[in-house]
């Protein structure tokens, strides 16, 4: 009797999913159709872009950014400022929209920023941002769709 098959996962997708079920759940060569070279490299593969490499609207702008792999709702337009460091940077997130987690990857202890909804790697926040609760979301652009309009909360 041959057990069933199921899709084979990589190595980091079981890393990414290690306690918590997601809603959206692909293998590497589903994402790989759906995203770009350098989105699959940076949410599935947690690199980072080169800063300045991306473009967003101005902060001034209306509406949400979404995660470019599945579509979640992640940041306000209205919460994005410039910090200088050449990725987008917002002081909050949308609420569910996106986890935490400890990163070592650099030998220095971090907070990763992942989507809640794909796991996928959205970038760092730090204790270093503008406003009274003093986050600073730094997030890839490539990783980010932007719906322009009104935002969805009041």
């Amino acid at each position: 009797m041959t057990a069933p098959s199921t899709p084979r996962r990589g190595f980091r997708d079981l890393l990414r999913r290690r306690d918590v079920d997601r809603d959206v759940v692909k293998t590497d060569a589903e994402w790989r159709e759906q995203l770009t070279h350098e989105q699959f490299r940076v949410l599935r593969g947690n690199g980072t872009e080169r800063p300045f490499a991306g473009s967003l609207p101005a902060a001034d702008e209306r509406g949400i950014y979404r995660c470019a792999g599945c579509g979640a709702d992640l940041f306000r337009a209205d919460t994005k400022f410039e910090s200088g460091t050449g990725w987008p940077s917002f002081t909050d997130s949308e609420p569910r929209g996106v986890e935490v987690r400890r990163d070592f990857s650099m030998g220095v202890p971090r907070t990763e920023v992942l989507c809640r909804r794909c796991g996928g790697h959205l970038g760092h926040v730090f204790n270093d941002g503008p406003g009274p609760g003093g986050k600073r979301y730094c997030i890839n652009a490539c990783v980010l769709d932007r719906r322009e309009g009104a935002d969805p909360r009041p």
